[in-house]
């Protein structure tokens, strides 16, 4: 039987919380769950389980919840599909499993947490200019002594943004972590709901002494300087302004490829972004905290009028920025972003993470890139979640649904 990590912070815990977690590998979706049975043996009664699966048990999804409920006990079973798997071995080592089988179980005893898993039909959601009341009714539950949801999305849902924004305007101030689901050629959902595979939405919300504290990854560096939107309609960026000048988007970023050095120039034709800052973000630097920018994708270009189109819809008087994405950058902020968090006067319990399937290998060319930052700041935390089709996490003080981050949640005590 293989032995439990060591976490010292835990033994210090007057609470009695614990998290024990583990991570298979195996082809065969039983030899996997059997697997994982064996590295949580003698772990008691947890009040929450986070399940996690690779594509690659998409035809057996449905009996996995039924399999480890014989096997191991837990209150309330929450989970999904991913195109990919982040877990940590019943040793303590974190691993990001892309593209191969892996299962990832996390089970976490949290004495004085209020937990609500709530499951959600996307097709037929409260109005968003209703109040907010059929939102907490959809939910099942109010937003008194709520501090935190972790929400997980199935790719068939059409209306992401509608569920996140109207889950806002419903529980406001509440971080909200999570991501969409992988998809798959299967006829049922990708997520883990109790012992079933559901569709539409799925999460739990967290309060009473625990809560997650977010922290959202874009991996992006900024190019030039910020501009002003001044003409726009729908998504598309017709002028900018810097100062008295005005002039096309396009026109304002040949000005800045001047400055750039040749590998720059070359990142430019493919990892190109614009960082854009709403009306109630903050562009001043606090600390080493880096401006507010929600970072989107550039999606076209006009030729005849320089005019750019942006995966977000604009505004006149907003604030952007031109912005890389790279290995380097991405590395950057996201140790700046873990010291942070790892200052914080409370260790967290556990981690979960989301990323986009475009990070990992892909982006660092070595495997688990993100977990390995994040054991530099936390050098035994057991971090668990998956690769994500899209990744939801709070950027200004507003949950977005996110491209190529890494959407972070730490467990940790209230207050």
């Amino acid at each position: 039987m293989a032995a439990f990590p060591s976490f010292p912070w835990l033994a210090r815990r007057e609470s009695g919380a614990w998290c024990r977690t583990g991570l298979a590998r195996d082809p065969s979706l039983q030899a996997a769950v059997d697997d994982l049975a064996r590295q949580l043996a003698g772990a008691g009664p947890a009040d929450l389980a986070l399940v996690f699966a690779s594509a690659s048990y998409a035809s057996d999804l449905p009996r996995l919840l039924p399999l480890l409920r014989q096997k191991l006990q837990a209150r309330h079973w929450v989970g999904c599909l991913g195109g990919g798997v982040v877990g940590t071995e019943a040793g303590g080592t974190p691993h990001e499993l892309e593209h191969e089988p892996a299962l990832s179980l996390t089970l976490l005893r949290l004495p004085g947490a209020e937990l609500h898993p709530f499951c959600l039909d996307t097709a037929d959601l409260p109005d968003l200019d209703g109040p907010a009341e059929p939102w907490r009714t959809a939910v099942g539950a109010g937003v008194e002594g709520i501090n935190a949801m972790l929400l997980l999305v199935d790719p068939g849902c059409g209306a992401v943004n509608d569920l996140i924004g109207g889950l806002d305007y419903a529980f406001p101030g509440v971080a909200k972590v999570g991501g969409i689901a992988g998809q798959h050629s299967a006829p049922h959902g990708s997520l883990l709901f109790g012992d079933q595979v559901r569709g539409g939405a799925v999460g739990c919300l967290i309060g009473g002494a625990w809560r997650l504290q977010p922290m959202v990854a874009q991996g992006c560096r900024p190019i030039g300087p910020v501009l002003e939107v001044e003409q726009a309609q729908r998504n598309v960026v017709l002028q900018v302004s810097e100062g008295d000048q005005r002039r096309s988007p396009v026109e304002a970023l040949q000005a800045i490829l001047g400055g750039l050095n040749p590998a720059e120039r070359e990142q430019v034709k493919h990892s190109l972004f614009l960082g854009v800052a709403r009306s109630d973000f903050s562009l001043e630097r606090s600390g080493e905290q880096p401006p507010a920018f929600l970072v989107r994708n550039l999606i076209g270009v006009d030729p005849r009028n320089g005019a750019v189109a942006v995966g977000e819809r604009m505004r006149v008087g907003q604030k952007v920025q031109f912005q890389l994405r790279d290995a380097d950058a991405s590395r950057e902020e996201s140790r700046q972003l873990l010291r942070q968090a790892a200052r914080r006067p409370v260790e967290p319990l556990a981690a979960l993470l989301f990323a986009c399937l475009g990070r990992g290998r892909g982006l660092y060319g070595h495997p688990d890139g993100d977990v390995s930052l994040c054991r530099e700041a936390f050098d035994q935390l057991p971090i668990a979640g998956v690769f994500c089709n899209g990744e939801i996490g709070p950027v200004g003080g507003t949950t977005h649904l996110h491209g190529y981050t890494a959407s972070w949640g730490f467990l940790v005590p209230e207050g």
